[in-house]
């Protein structure tokens, strides 16, 4: 049992990493969202249109979004939205595809399961790996662009009070910032120039990205145009407030992150334990599996690890 869920644990690492190097051969440098000029200036010095351009980007960011109302794909899409992944969704599928028949004959080679339960761990490694990779995009891709907002909105500031209209300052962030707000933000310049209203743009861009500081500016800029008033004193506020709780939620996970590594450790050790023990000394756990009380000791044994998990996660899951 322990040898199986080792070989199981390591065949999903490498469903994991066979997804990223899928990606990475597939797209290449392109797509990274650390590269210091941001892909939508790179399209623009490749001598592309700027409407071919805005078409570009636009077809890959809506591309996951026709998908949400496929109850199997929707976590799925859901997540490549977020995370801006160049795969479109039947790319995506196809990946699951093959790297659910990696896992099956990564299974049949190295465990010795039934043909269904093969099967069945092999599309769910499919699905998790894919789902698993997606997630971590989409963490990274959202967590830098948090960290961006407050020097874009500064840099707005600073171009409203030097008497640049709000689309132009919009286009300053395009062009002096890197992805992923640099694209993000020449996407609402691109869409503002070819007509489409500003507010309503910057509207769709924080619903797509779905973090509360950008609905807070998208808000922020529908107000103020409705009603008036000085937009660069009310962008510069929120810039403080958006850097304030940036360096609070840094602190606070600061301050927790002994805590989460204690209770990860103590979730995940009696897991290790078991695999480690059955490795180790196969036969240990023989004559007392031919019980009556084993199963059910087990199962209670599953749920209290399962409580300890849930608890401890709860513990160190500070709110600000």
């Amino acid at each position: 049992m322990g040898y199986d869920a080792l070989i199981l644990v390591l065949i999903f690492i490498g469903v994991v990493l066979m997804v990223e190097g899928m990606y990475l051969v597939a797209f290449g440098k392109s797509i990274s969202s650390s590269a210091r000029v941001n892909r939508r200036l790179t399209l623009i010095e490749e001598g592309k249109d700027h409407e071919d351009i805005l078409s570009t980007l636009r077809r890959e960011r809506e591309q996951h979004q026709n998908s949400f109302k496929f109850p199997v794909f929707s976590i799925l899409s859901k997540k490549a939205a977020q995370a801006n992944i160049a795969f479109s969704p039947k790319a995506l599928v196809l990946v699951m595809i093959v790297v659910a028949i990696f896992g099956f004959v990564m299974l049949t080679v190295f465990a010795d399961a039934s043909f269904l339960i093969r099967v069945l761990v092999s599309v769910i490694m499919g699905t998790g790996g894919v789902y698993f990779w997606l997630n971590s995009k989409a963490k990274k891709r959202l967590s830098l662009f948090e960290e961006q907002l407050p020097d874009a909105v500064d840099l707005i500031v600073r171009s409203l009070r030097v008497g640049h209209p709000f689309s132009s300052a919009i286009n300053v962030v395009a062009e002096e910032m890197y992805d992923p707000i640099g694209s993000e933000f020449g996407l609402i310049a691109d869409e503002a120039t070819y007509g489409l209203d500003i507010n309503s743009a910057l509207a769709d861009m924080a619903e797509r990205i779905d973090l509360q500081d950008v609905r807070f500016l998208a808000v922020a800029v529908g107000i103020q145009s409705r009603s008036g008033g000085n937009l660069a004193e009310i962008l510069d506020g929120l810039a403080k407030v958006v850097r304030s709780r940036f360096k609070l939620f840094r602190r606070v996970r600061a301050i927790t992150a002994e805590a989460k590594w204690s209770g990860w450790f103590l979730s995940i050790f009696p897991f290790a334990a078991i695999v480690m023990v059955n490795v180790t000394n196969k036969g240990y756990y023989d004559k007392v599996a031919q019980s009556p009380f084993f199963v059910p000791a087990c199962i209670f044994v599953g749920i209290m690890l399962t409580m300890n998990i849930i608890i401890m996660r709860a513990l160190v899951n500070i709110k600000v």
